[in-house]
């Protein structure tokens, strides 16, 4: 009688699927900020949909961090061909998906709780980035600290936004791409 035996395959590197669409969701992100972003203008400030579309794309291809890193730092890029303070988008965007990225990392069993806290990391998520480009900005800009009270309803407002655009797109997507939401084990059978 044979011996099975069930041996674990790492996930090595990105599939050109997932690629795709990162590029795909960071595209409706810039687009979203560029067309609604203009109609949602609060003190002149426009909500950052970008950041929802970057975390949709990490809670859908659950990369390794340095991926996640790296979509943070493309959304930056992309940011930059809008109106605002250049490069602050860069550290902020860096630490939402740095963020975004270590909280996928949290095993979740239930698939209702996993797209209920797709949501909330990505809320997370969007206020840390929101927090730390609205902390750099008043830093760089040497503006009156008393004004970033005003910034706390636009990051939360946004977050807010973000989180639903994510709660409500997860599945839907899940099911399109046809991944698991729980992912089973990859497993070979190797016969010796």
């Amino acid at each position: 009688m044979e011996k099975r035996e069930i041996k674990k395959t790492a996930k090595k590197g990105i599939s050109l699927q997932d690629l795709l669409l990162t590029a795909v969701l960071l595209a409706a992100g810039a687009v979203l900020k560029f067309f609604v972003g203009s109609v949602i203008n609060i003190a002149g400030m426009k909500p950052n949909f970008i950041i929802a579309m970057y975390c949709m794309a990490i809670v859908l291809i659950q990369p390794k961090i340095y991926y996640s890193l790296i979509i943070g730092i493309l959304a930056g890029a992309i940011c930059q061909f809008f109106p605002g303070t250049p490069f602050l988008n860069f550290a902020s965007e860096f630490a939402g998906a740095l963020c975004m990225g270590l909280l996928i990392m949290i095993p979740i069993k239930s698939k209702g709780l996993k797209i209920g806290l797709s949501a909330v990391f990505t809320f997370v998520s969007t206020v840390i980035s929101g927090g730390l480009y609205t902390v750099l900005l008043f830093v760089f800009i040497k503006s009156d600290p008393s004004a970033i009270y005003s910034y706390v309803p636009i990051v939360l407002s946004t977050a807010t936004i973000n989180a639903i655009i994510v709660g409500a797109l997860y599945f839907p997507l899940m099911k399109v791409l046809k991944k698991e939401i729980i992912p089973t084990e990859t497993a070979e059978e190797k016969t010796e």
